[in-house]
């Protein structure tokens, strides 16, 4: 006897809204969290999130942005909370480097809006940035920074509203199809439903079948922030998103959200790890070091003293593209 037609795995950042667009589809959907939704120590932690329509690569990602960009919008109305605040996104970099032209040429194939800003009128506009000869700036006039904590709570409550449950404190430890539904097991007990997503972030590798588990990895993301000179100068309203990718450096960061403080962080540093629930939370030396010069060669306005960094475990695969779909041979999981 099924237990229910859907089960999430994983009530993160992509279970939370699975769980909400199935309860607005009316489907009585079970969720399992293994602490508790924005959890601190999950993939969800560090405040904010950067929300672009511009990207390089040749993956086509606008249609799924303005399909993200209409959802995020139609939680916001539903919850009544900001999640999404509108405050501009930039792209900084050399002119003939390997980031600006690459962006540039996604830009051309989507359409999408932005300003190309010269180092003068980088200065002019956006003083906050300390950029070298031969860089320059690419404004995408729809991006934004995401409230991370505020976008899954909001998302869980709208979803037990709709009639969802969360089972927290529920680590899962198998997910197995069988002829008649799939059985999720916990310390505490198994369940079985018609279907089950696995949105369990760095947990979710060990759920997966074989095939899978070969492509994917857990990372240790490391996230820092520092104190403004003047914090009147980094609120949103002045200073957008940024992705600053230059010569050997590359950092990327959010506008304050607490008055003081302003995340700029090393971008592309994450290191594999064996185990997502023992990562090391401390920054090494080394990561300190370049970070500190990064920021005090980027940022004259920022105190080149980290006041506050952490470590968070995601999970990535061999191919940075995102896994989405029934896993080889079924059509439940």
């Amino acid at each position: 006897m099924s237990d229910g037609p859907l089960a999430v795995i994983g009530v993160g950042s992509v279970g939370s809204m699975a769980l909400w667009q199935a309860s607005k589809l009316g489907v009585p959907a079970v969720g399992f969290e293994a602490v508790s939704p924005a959890h601190p120590r999950s993939a969800v932690g560090g405040d904010t999130r950067l929300f672009r329509m511009t990207f390089r690569g040749e993956h086509n990602l606008y249609p799924v942005l303005q399909l993200a960009e209409r959802l995020w919008q139609g939680l916001e109305e539903e919850s009544g909370q900001e999640i999404l605040t509108r405050c501009g996104g930039l792209s900084i970099g050399e002119v003939d480097g390997p980031y600006i032209p690459a962006l540039l040429d996604s830009i051309k194939r989507t359409g999408a809006p932005h300003e190309i800003l010269d180092r003068a009128e980088m200065a002019s506009r956006y003083p906050q940035h300390h950029l070298s000869p031969g860089e320059c700036g690419i404004l995408d006039t729809r991006a934004g920074v995401l409230r991370t904590d505020r976008a899954v709570l909001s998302a869980v409550d709208l979803a037990r509203q709709n009639g969802a449950e969360v089972v927290k404190d529920a680590r899962v430890r198998e997910v197995r199809e069988l002829s008649d539904g799939v059985r999720v097991s916990t310390d505490d007990g198994s369940w079985t439903f018609d279907r089950v997503i696995v949105a369990s972030g760095s947990g979710s590798g060990a759920l997966l079948p074989a095939y899978l588990q070969r492509q994917v990895h857990r990372k240790r993301i490391f996230l820092t922030w520092f104190a403004a000179r003047h914090p009147e100068q980094f609120v949103p309203e002045a200073f957008p998103i940024f992705i600053r990718i230059t010569r050997d450096r590359s950092l990327y960061g959010a506008p304050t959200i607490d008055g003081s403080t302003v995340k700029a962080t090393l971008d592309g540093r994450g290191t594999t790890v064996a185990d997502g629930d023992t990562i090391a939370r401390e920054l090494t030396p080394a990561e300190v070091a370049e970070s500190l010069d990064t920021v005090r060669e980027f940022f004259p306005g920022l105190i080149p003293e980290i006041v506050r960094s952490d470590a968070y475990p995601d999970l990535c695969t061999s191919d940075s593209t995102g896994l989405l779909g029934p896993v080889a041979g079924s059509e439940r999981i």
